[in-house]
């Protein structure tokens, strides 16, 4: 099985095979056609307190946001955690989808390390 991360806002194509929105809310603008969101994992996205905090942060802050969101996988969210990766395990291709601007400082990062471990 082949993870990868994919911005919500970019063109939907038929080579992403089955996409997963990773964002607790729906990316703004996007509309589910557009989207063409095969399942929706919004239990395994940051709590709401963190992922406000996330963005209020500096890039200074990634680290120790990052690990946050690792205990909360470890911990309050490990039984949707282990519920995504069984599904995810019978589709060969699937894109994390998520909203954020930042491609290499986002919460998607984190669930695909946590994701690959489970696989």
């Amino acid at each position: 099985m082949e993870l990868r991360r994919k911005r919500a806002y970019d063109t939907a194509e038929a080579s992403d095979g089955f996409r997963v929105l990773v964002d607790r809310l729906w990316p703004r603008g996007v509309s589910k056609e557009r989207a063409a969101i095969d399942l929706w994992a919004k239990d395994t996205a940051p709590s709401p307190a963190l992922r406000a905090a996330w963005h209020a942060a500096s890039d200074d802050e990634w680290d120790a946001h990052a690990d946050r969101y690792r205990a909360e996988l470890a911990h309050e969210t490990a039984p949707a955690l282990a519920a995504l990766a069984d599904e995810l395990r019978t589709h060969p291709v699937v894109p994390l989808v998520y909203a954020a601007h930042d491609a290499r400082r986002n919460h998607a990062v984190v669930l695909e390390a946590a994701l690959r471990e489970l696989l």
